[in-house]
């Protein structure tokens, strides 16, 4: 397996959000610690296997899709080529290039098949093929989902291993380390794309903490109104 971390950090924002909003609605209606175990890890290794099969699938189906566009430039390259030099003209002209050093580009890049390829493909359709396997991306973003999603359950894990009933002081540890894992994941991603650090890390904790909360007040008004 080649490791992505662009979808590790993709999952691993999702399973901190999802699994902190499954705990913040059960804390809300004043459930069980069991309740909030059973729907914890149900919501986290069903949410991010859907996750992944779904990365998968989007993966598998945009590298069919440029597959298939190859081919047709490929097909179209050994039976309409003039028509082809033509269209690699016409790009390189609009780029400013004209005359003899038009005509040398458009020569240099049709001498060789593969170049002449990626250059339509590139150019003309805006297609860049992605080296990933789906299956990795699907691995990255599954592994991810969980490592993070696991965090918010925790506090609940400890203290239903020793035995203590107390959902309130479980909860506050579990908002501590969620929103602690929050702003480490974005960090993560921030210096994975290059932007602030602070902002990025911020930006994800704000995220989440509104999904969370979300989840939290509809648990505690729905709790109100069945009550």
């Amino acid at each position: 397996m080649k490791w992505h971390f662009e979808d590790f950090i993709y999952g691993s924002i999702d399973g901190a959000v999802t699994t902190f909003a499954v705990v913040a609605g059960v804390v809300g209606a004043s459930l069980s610690p069991n309740i909030i175990l059973i729907l914890g890890f149900a919501n986290m290794f069903a949410d991010g296997f859907s996750m992944a099969v779904a990365n998968y699938q989007a993966s598998k189906a945009q590298k069919e899709y440029v597959e298939m566009k190859r081919k047709r430039e490929e097909w179209e390259i050994d039976n309409l080529q003039e028509q082809e030099k033509q269209e690699i003209r016409d790009i390189y002209a609009q780029k400013g290039f004209k005359d003899e050093f038009l005509e040398e580009i458009v020569r240099m890049i049709t001498s060789r098949r593969k170049i002449w390829v990626d250059t339509m493909m590139k150019e003309e359709l805006g297609l860049i093929e992605d080296k990933k396997r789906p299956l990795d991306s699907a691995l990255s973003t599954f592994i991810g989902f969980n490592i993070i999603g696991l965090i918010p359950l925790i506090p609940f894990l400890v203290f239903f291993g020793l035995g203590i009933n107390a959902n309130s002081e479980a909860f506050y540890f579990s908002v501590a380390a969620t929103g602690t894992a929050f702003f480490i994941v974005g960090i993560i991603k921030g210096k994975i794309v290059q932007k602030s650090l602070l902002r990025s890390g911020l930006y994800t904790l704000i995220i989440g903490s509104i999904a969370a909360s979300v989840a939290y007040l509809v648990g505690y008004a729905l709790n109100i109104l069945i009550s």
